[in-house]
């Protein structure tokens, strides 16, 4: 059979999408430290090969990691404080009796009120003198982050939009005389930045000699609050001329939500950008490649047509496409380990683009199951060169999708799923007291069995979580959107074993 043939081939892998903050800590949200550890040694020996993340930006309003102050900075929630403490930066009183609020969810208020708190703290106890320090700071590379959050602090965190009018114009004498008359408090920001540095790279190195690849992801747009569009906003993005944006990010209805997502980000003014040959773009995508191997771009279709909805719009129903650069951008980066999220409304544009620059789309299970045979999320119909997932951080936990079909749906489903595992070649042996269970077991062998020549499944997905899990409900602002987390008891020999016995079956 053509599907047996292509398990046979070589460079297939499997992984396990697991957000930073969901890992299990004693620290209000997943760390840098001995856990993110201990999670690399589980998947060494689940025979994973590929860790996925989410963007490790630091996150603002509604906590999103695809909205964040700046597009290069390092989220300072995830400095593990015991790493810190071995380095003689704290002690253990500093930080042990804080209360973070419940060990499986995120409360992002404590950590907003505790995390700076420490971490200055470690900054006050810091040797300053040190030359890795110096050579750090006379980098500047994250001095325009450092003083965009000092600025934050200085006027209550309001958007930079409300700061008052020198400041919010960036005027280069005023920010000048600020940054002189605040400079310690400009070094702390900077500080977080090479606490993170520090943390993460001796992680992936960890990860790497284990044989796992870190897979990032990098968000198209950057938020209206942010770095970028405070002091670069008139060379990035279709402004007028008094600062406010007249048109925003987001996409029209699709198979998430059925009035669209209406993101907000600023556009890019991607003909003024093309005129320095897309710099901006090229020097993010190299610095991306110093914090992962691999690099997953979020809403790639962007770049073919983007979608733009008017300032003050209710929800994306309205909008208009526009024309992006396409694959001309990427010239540079044909060999570069780049995922390209081509989800939602794909059209011959993006298809084309896809071609040109050779990079593996994705497929989700999920979207799988709508009665069509040829539906080309259906594990059978893959091709080798996409990364394929049972869902992905936006989607609903297999299990709360296959329980809220409906018993027609349910029905339905079921029929297709026997059709996929003729397909596919799998016995499937029905358990009448955990059909759910048995059937999302099944979905994950349908992955693994795929011809993609990567299988991804969040971490949700493998231990049959519900809704209770879920990381993000798109469209919507929620105190448990981007915050469910695991507990150390989690991650057992048992389940590393049965995807390991996968891995093998699968030639993954």
């Amino acid at each position: 059979m053509e599907i047996q043939e292509e398990i046979k081939t070589e460079n297939r892998k499997a992984g396990i999408l697991l957000p930073v903050f969901s890992l299990p800590s004693n620290e209000g949200i997943g760390t840098l430290g001995k856990s993110a550890y201990q999670f690399v040694d589980w998947l060494k020996k689940a025979g994973m090969k590929i860790w996925q993340v989410l963007p490790l930006l630091p996150t603002s309003y509604g906590d999103s990691p695809y909205q964040s102050f700046a597009s290069d900075a390092l989220n300072f929630y995830f400095i593990d404080f015991d790493l810190l403490s071995a380095d003689g930066l704290l002690q253990k009183t500093d930080y042990k009796k804080l209360d973070w609020g419940d060990p499986r969810h995120v409360d992002y208020g404590k950590l907003f009120e505790w995390k700076t708190k420490v971490l200055r703290i470690a900054f006050s106890r810091f040797n300053k003198d040190t030359g890795a320090w110096k050579d750090f700071l006379k980098e500047e590379k994250y001095r325009d982050f450092a003083v965009f959050m000092s600025l934050k602090g200085k006027f209550a965190y309001a958007c930079w939009a409300d700061w008052a009018e020198p400041f919010k114009n960036a005027d280069k004498e005023t920010i000048e005389n600020f940054a002189k008359a605040n400079e310690s408090e400009i070094e702390f920001w900077q500080f977080t930045q090479y606490l993170f540095l520090k943390q993460w790279q001796n992680l992936k190195s960890y990860a790497n000699e284990q044989g796992i690849s870190i897979m990032g992801d990098m968000p198209i747009y950057v938020a209206y609050d942010s770095v970028e569009t405070w002091k670069h906003g008139k060379e990035l993005f279709l402004y007028e001329s008094d600062g406010k944006t007249t048109l925003r990010a987001g996409v029209p209805p699709d198979a998430f939500s059925d009035d669209g997502q209406l993101w907000g980000n600023p556009v890019y003014d991607w003909e003024k950008m093309e005129s320095d040959g897309y710099a901006w773009w090229k020097r993010r995508i190299e610095y991306a490649f110093t914090l992962f191997d691999i690099v997953r771009i979020d809403h790639f279709r962007g770049f073919d047509r983007f979608y733009t909805v008017a300032e003050g719009s209710d929800t994306a129903k309205e909008g208009e496409w526009r024309q992006g650069p396409g694959a001309k951008l990427f010239e540079s980066f044909k060999d570069r380990a780049i995922v390209a999220e081509d989800l939602g409304i794909i059209d011959d544009g993006v298809r084309e683009m896809m071609r040109q620059t050779g990079y593996p789309g994705m497929k989700v299970l999920s979207f799988g199951f709508d009665g069509n045979p040829d539906n080309e999320h259906k594990a059978s119909n893959h091709k080798t060169n996409v990364y394929a997932y049972t869902g992905t951080h936006d989607n609903a936990p297999i299990r709360q999708m296959i329980e809220e079909l409906g018993e027609e749906n349910f029905k339905n489903f079921r029929l297709e799923m026997e059709k996929e595992n003729e397909r596919l070649e799998i016995t499937f042996k029905s358990k009448e007291k955990e059909e759910v269970k048995a059937l999302c077991e099944n979905l994950i062998e349908q992955l693994f069995a795929s011809p993609a020549s990567v299988a991804l499944v969040p971490m949700q997905d493998v231990l049959f979580l519900g809704e209770e899990s879920r990381l993000n409900r798109p469209s919507s602002l929620s105190s448990s959107n981007w915050s469910y987390r695991f507990v150390k008891g989690d991650f057992t020999a048992k389940t590393a074993k049965n995807l390991s016995l996968l891995v093998k079956k699968y030639n993954r």
